[in-house]
């Protein structure tokens, strides 16, 4: 019997996660911020997203073991990576700049006769140059900086599978689909500044080092609906940044804004007691406003540094807000 499993990452960079002078051709509206990705993928789709400049890296971890008798007896790695291209319109015209792929990085795979253990690199850079001072020799750099995901798939002899976001550049931003194509994961921060100084040479898996990715579990397509909803119409919400450590809603204390995370993962705490994380793209504070006596039900703390969209209580409608407190838990 054999059995093929996958899990897939798409690497994009979201609006408003660039700082600095590198942000001005975004803002001129010479480059481009990407458009989230899909909530799913089907077969072809990465080529297609590809095609139409939709991300800057993929990484499709595809592998396959052989069992017999209840054991595994062979195994190997299949799929692979690609990296798009960056598009600039300079008037009536665009440019299209191809990205630079790196070599793919396989491990060897950690294998028993129960389960076999794969972890693939994908990566690349943009092909247009960013001249820059960084961190570390030379400290001067003119290519752009090296973004990647490293992901992990364990495939256990009865075809059952598990995946895992190893480690990845701290921009852009990464979301992670399993072997169905759903959205499941998210890379929970993105920082532009440490990215564009410091992965570059040996500071990347193509040196000698990887970074340790923050991931959140991806928030429903209720919240992935009204969050596009919300931020594409024409209203300027107040937004917050918080440092690590600090407390967005206490619980207990009366509440009547809702908050929408852009960056970073909160820790959900109850009764002093943590019971949750939640990440980029997440809708919280529904509860209080659910309750008569408006009092939020969980304490709300930046996990890492974070920031959210201040929205008013009545910015949902009231039917979807139930839905929303109604699949989910105690979330302020």
């Amino acid at each position: 019997m054999r059995y093929e499993r996958s899990v897939t990452a798409i690497s994009w960079i979201p609006s408003e996660a660039i700082q600095g002078l590198p942000k001005l051709p975004f803002e001129l509206g010479v480059g481009h911020y990407d458009e989230p990705p899909p909530d799913s993928l089907a077969p072809g789709d990465l080529e297609k997203l590809r095609d139409e400049d939709r991300f800057r890296e993929a990484n499709f971890l595809q592998a396959w073991v052989e069992v017999e008798d209840g054991k595994i007896v062979e195994h190997g790695y299949s799929g692979g990576g690609l990296v798009g291209s960056t598009t600039f319109k300079l008037g009536p015209r665009s440019i299209v700049v191809p990205g630079v792929a790196f070599e793919t990085l396989r491990d060897d795979a950690e294998a028993n006769s129960e389960k076999v253990r794969f972890v693939q690199t994908v990566g690349g850079r943009a092909g247009f140059p960013a001249p820059r001072r960084v961190s570390g020799k030379p400290l001067f750099r003119i290519h752009s900086a090296t973004a990647w995901t490293t992901l992990a798939l364990t495939i256990d002899a009865d075809g059952l599978s598990e995946h895992e976001l190893v480690g990845a550049s701290a921009f852009p931003r990464h979301w992670i689909y399993d072997d169905s194509g759903r959205l499941t994961h998210k890379s929970g921060t993105v920082d532009f500044k440490t990215w564009y100084r410091e992965s570059h040479g040996e500071r990347t898996p193509w040196g000698d080092e990887d970074a340790a990715a923050v991931v959140a579990a991806a928030e429903s397509e209720l919240e992935r609906r009204l969050s596009a909803e919300l931020m594409g119409g024409e209203g300027k919400f107040k937004r917050r940044k918080l440092s690590e450590g600090e407390t967005l809603v206490e619980q207990g204390e009366a509440g009547a804004d809702l908050y929408l995370i852009l960056d970073g993962v909160l820790a959900v705490e109850r009764d002093g007691e943590e019971v949750a994380e939640v990440g980029p793209g997440a809708i919280v504070g529904e509860q209080a406003l659910l309750l008569e006596d408006a009092k939020r039900t969980a304490t709300l703390r930046a996990r890492t540094p974070a920031r959210v969209v201040v929205l008013a209580g009545d910015a949902i409608d009231p039917a979807e807000l139930a839905e929303l407190g109604t699949g989910r838990g105690p979330e302020g």
